[in-house]
């Protein structure tokens, strides 16, 4: 397959992952049906996502052309002022999770299957932080081979850990929550988000492997 054609694929998967993610949020408001305070920040992460998103894949679309994007550029600052806040919030819901856990809803549940919940989501943030991270330092310098490299090993990360993640969150894990009580639509939603997400990382990575240096 063709460089462009790379490229055209990669872009097609992040403005569809732009939109899934966007309606992830309105679909976290619906499933909840109120605004507790749980779907609110689930929404309210989707959104940030999304925007960060948004400006990481314009930023990407140029960096995929070889064209270098200035620290001044209005769409590369917003990025870099925004990530920061996505990062922090799903920390913070992660910090939830482990206090969920520790105050007694893994009781019954397999310890090796909670720590790989614990695991895959923390591996999770870090690596999408350093996706978004990775392409905001370098997108001023996008002939550098090292910057790159760097991308490229962020991007088969995250696409791996993205997919480990759909699949805990998919797979009910016995004696935790509510996994008797199976919401067959929501783990349909959330797998084929994830699926999707896994697949923008691996197209965007192989765009990335191609890029003609100026």
């Amino acid at each position: 397959m063709t460089r462009p054609a790379w490229r055209s694929l990669a872009l097609t998967a992040l403005w569809a992952l732009v939109v899934a993610t966007f309606a992830l949020a309105a679909y976290s408001l619906y499933r909840a049906g109120g605004l507790d305070e749980v779907s609110v920040l689930e929404a309210l992460r989707s959104i940030l996502a999304g925007l960060v998103l948004t400006w990481w894949t314009q930023v990407f679309t140029r960096y995929t052309l070889s064209q270098a994007v200035p620290d001044t550029d209005g769409v590369l600052r917003s990025l870099r002022i925004i990530l920061p806040w996505l990062t922090a919030l799903r920390l913070a819901m992660f910090l939830l999770l482990l206090l969920a856990l520790g105050s007694g809803l893994a009781v019954t549940a397999s310890p090796v299957a909670v720590t790989a919940l614990v695991t895959v989501s923390a591996g999770f943030i870090f690596a999408k932080n350093a996706v978004f991270g990775t392409l905001a330092r370098w997108a001023p310098t996008p002939g550098d081979v090292a910057g790159r490299v760097r991308l490229v090993q962020w991007l088969n990360t995250a696409a791996a850990l993205s997919l480990a993640l759909g699949v805990v969150n998919v797979v009910p894990i016995a004696g935790l929550g509510s996994a008797e009580n199976v919401d067959i639509a929501a783990r349909v939603v959330y797998g084929l988000h994830a699926l999707l997400d896994t697949a923008a990382m691996l197209l965007s990575l192989k765009a990335v492997q191609d890029i003609t240096a100026p």
